[in-house]
């Protein structure tokens, strides 16, 4: 599809009575991409008995929060954005090898590309042109086709932030309610407590020098690690 041709179909999508609605399309938990199935060290931390009750649940969520999306896919959203509107494809390669990267164990490096090829199956099979935004050297990841999809359907980069945060923590909270085990009263009180950081994380993220982008969450890669062997598991990561 020609450049031209993609302009237009991005002005035909971008109406503002539709955009919204195909965000809440994209951080719906029906998305079938698997989102549901993982649950990023948590599962881990529970069995330990790091994680035994809400307080603690959202402190384990707040420290990825803070270290990890706000510093690293929150800024990479950006970035995605102004690569994608310029086909640069280089530079999408160099922030996808970058994402992949910052994913410390191998198990959230297999949630990345694994989330990566289910989104850009799906959005092939909803015509979205993601495979001429694409480089050929870097391995599939969820945020750019997020992001591809995002500019296509003229859904602006900070409201892809605050769906991508909804879209986080919801899973992660239910996941939580799940394992600890929590009741639904107190995911909606982590999930209240979580979102009332949401506008101070999206600051953080637009004030980073490229040189921070990164993540930094120790505790969360050994838990991953860690649970790669666990006996029993409910979830992939």
């Amino acid at each position: 599809m020609a450049a031209e041709e993609l302009k237009i179909q991005k002005v035909e999508r971008g109406d503002s009575s539709i955009a919204t609605y195909r965000l809440f399309q994209l951080i719906s938990p029906s998305l079938p991409i698997g989102g549901f199935t993982y649950s990023q060290g948590l599962e881990w931390a529970v069995e330990a008995g790091w994680v035994k009750d809400r307080a603690a649940m959202v402190l384990w969520l707040e420290n990825i929060l803070r270290y990890s999306v706000a510093t690293l896919e929150l800024p990479l959203i950006d970035r995605f954005y102004q690569a994608i509107e310029t086909r640069d494809r280089q530079s999408i390669e160099a922030l996808s090898n970058l994402l992949c990267s910052s994913r410390e164990t191998k198990e959230l490096r297999a949630e990345e590309v694994q989330r990566g090829k289910a989104l850009n199956v799906l959005l092939k099979q909803l015509d979205v042109p993601v495979d001429e935004y694409l480089g050929s050297n870097a391995d599939p990841n969820q945020l750019v086709g997020l992001c591809v999809a995002g500019y296509l359907w003229g859904i602006s980069p900070e409201a892809m932030k605050q769906g991508y945060l909804w879209s986080w923590a919801e899973n992660l909270v239910m996941a939580g309610v799940k394992l600890v085990p929590l009741g639904q009263t107190d995911g909606q009180r982590a999930l209240m407590e979580l979102t009332e950081m949401f506008p101070e994380m999206v600051s953080i993220s637009t004030q980073l020098d490229e040189v921070m982008i990164g993540s930094f969450t120790p505790v969360v890669s050994l838990a991953s690690s860690l649970h790669e062997t666990q006996y029993t598991r409910l979830f992939r990561s």
